[in-house]
């Protein structure tokens, strides 16, 4: 997400500096053991063709920030999407907990990079709700949709992206940037993801070359990224393992970073 321009949907809402989640997507690098480090991005991939990646789907609950708020701002992201691992688009829907001007701020968005952002107004989000999201692709469109399980709100739209990939399916915890670079990370404690942790049913799920499955039955295509500071040598945050049924996993605040 990039802090360049937010749509706040409906009249209701307040004004929420949202950053756009897009920018710069590919900040990461490859280790020996096989996954990833990376300056914005912490939770899986699943790397495929391009063209065989037509759906995602994932849950997880809202963190609430840890602790009180610093003046300065930070921003943590937390989404599903289509595209960015190996690519320059990003299809993707989730929620934000952030520290904005010293008080949390909780709120839903949805993007398709490189276009902004936008902030979805009528849909409240509050620490502790539980999220189902889903990207899909089909008749050339995709389709982000968003459902609050906790109150039952739900959200959709659709859009073309042409240039489009379908590459890769993201489950991801991530620091927003801003014409600046990666953003101040807002400490959100641990954020869980997947069947095991939400009672969401077949999530985190994908499917890719018409195949659908749990994130962890996709073997050798699987990806973790480590959130870490540009330096490489302080990690901001850390996923943990996929659940044995392949559903579900953790990401851990460690550090804010610069």
């Amino acid at each position: 997400m990039f802090f360049f321009a937010t749509l706040l949907l409906g009249a209701a809402a307040p004004a929420i500096a949202a950053p756009q989640m897009g920018l710069a997507p590919r900040i990461h690098w490859g280790r020996s053991d096989g996954s990833w480090l990376s300056t914005n991005w912490s939770g899986y991939a699943v790397d495929g063709s391009a063209g065989s990646v037509s759906d995602v789907k994932g849950s997880w609950k809202v963190p609430a920030i840890a602790g009180s708020c610093p003046k300065a701002s930070e921003y943590s992201s937390f989404w599903v999407g289509i595209d960015g691992f190996s690519s320059n688009t990003v299809e993707q829907i989730g929620t934000d907990s952030d520290c904005q001007n010293g008080r949390a701020a909780y709120y839903a968005w949805y993007e398709f990079y490189p276009s902004p952002s936008y902030t979805i107004s009528s849909f409240t989000v509050k620490p502790g709700d539980t999220i189902s999201a889903e990207v899909n692709y089909s008749n050339s469109k995709f389709t982000v949709s968003i459902v609050d399980v906790t109150t039952g709100k739900s959200y959709s739209t659709s859009a073309t992206v042409k240039s489009a990939q379908k590459s890769s399916a993201e489950w991801i915890a991530e620091a927003p940037s801003s014409s600046r670079g990666v953003l101040p990370l807002a400490d959100f404690g641990t954020v869980n993801f997947g069947s095991d942790n939400t009672g969401v049913a077949v999530t985190c799920y994908a499917t890719v070359a018409g195949a659908t499955k749990a994130l962890g039955s996709f073997s050798s295509s699987v990806q973790e990224l480590t959130m870490v500071t540009s330096s490489g040598k302080t990690v901001k945050a850390q996923p943990s393992s996929v659940s044995k049924d392949g559903t579900s996993f953790s990401v851990v605040w460690k550090s804010s970073g610069p």
